[in-house]
């Protein structure tokens, strides 16, 4: 069985599939073990019965924010580790931010993909940390993004030629995270022009714009800070984005917790 397990486990990480490994650490079933895909449930292995439509239902909810944790279900404790693939970060617009914003999420783990129209810019010597670097128009790359529930979109231009034709593929798809630079007027007209294109409310609600958490940043490397700073709140579901000082309750989650504090 534990063979199943691992071998379960490496499939996870080849496929680049979000899953989790669930194992009872007290209580009557202690060492009983499990394997989930966060798309197909469970892969292999056991857990008891009456808890496992609620260890499911909470290995979910801490898949989709990339956190684990030991939760209690009456006499039984479950510790429930998520294994997350490696995030994608698509950066549209080879600014100078972008080159900060590359380094830095690089440094955190991201896999960068780098994309501008201008060869001039667009090139491996200024973004030597990203994964791929591609010349073109939204429309000319189209098959060459990978965009899916693990992607990050941050679009650093201004130009609505790159707007315009790009966020029509990511509004409705499963990026984790739509991020638009721009000013709070300049924002307003983007939400006018997909009005009036017909993108539903909720869709055009997902846009981080202006993009980032205010922390007062200046420089490049200021303003990709504070945006990685807010795409690591929304990958983590959690997080005020306020000074820590001062805060009453918890700084970070306990090892242990009810499930229903989930």
């Amino acid at each position: 069985m534990v063979g199943a397990h691992l071998e379960a486990v490496r499939s996870l990480v080849e496929e680049e599939r979000l899953g989790a490994v669930i194992t009872v650490v007290e209580g009557p079933a202690t060492g009983a073990k499990a394997v989930l895909d966060r798309a197909d449930g469970l892969v292999t292995g056991t857990i008891p019965g009456e808890i496992l439509d609620a260890v499911i239902a909470d290995a979910a909810s801490l898949m989709d924010r990339e956190q684990s944790r030991t939760l209690g279900y009456g006499e039984h404790e479950v510790y429930i580790e998520t294994v997350a693939p490696q995030p994608r970060l698509l950066i549209i617009g080879a600014v100078h931010i972008a080159q900060e914003l590359c380094r830095i999420a690089h440094g955190l783990g991201f896999r960068v993909v780098v994309t501008d129209s201008r060869p001039f810019f667009t090139t491996p010597e200024r973004f030597p940390e990203a994964h791929q670097v591609i010349v073109g128009w939204p429309g000319e790359i189209e098959d060459q993004l990978d965009i899916d529930r693990r992607t990050y979109v941050v679009m650093l231009s201004h130009d609505a030629r790159f707007e315009d034709p790009m966020l029509p593929l990511v509004l409705p798809s499963e990026v984790k995270y739509i991020g638009v630079m721009g000013s709070r007027r300049t924002h307003r007209k983007r939400v006018e022009r997909l009005r009036k294109a017909g993108f539903p409310e909720d869709q055009i609600a997902r846009i981080r714009g202006p993009v980032g958490l205010d922390i007062g940043a200046e420089q490049p490397g200021e303003v990709a800070i504070s945006i990685l700073a807010e795409m690591i709140q929304v990958r983590y579901g959690s997080g005020s984005g306020e000074s820590l000082v001062g805060r009453k309750g918890r700084v970070h989650l306990q090892r242990t917790e009810d499930a229903g504090d989930l």
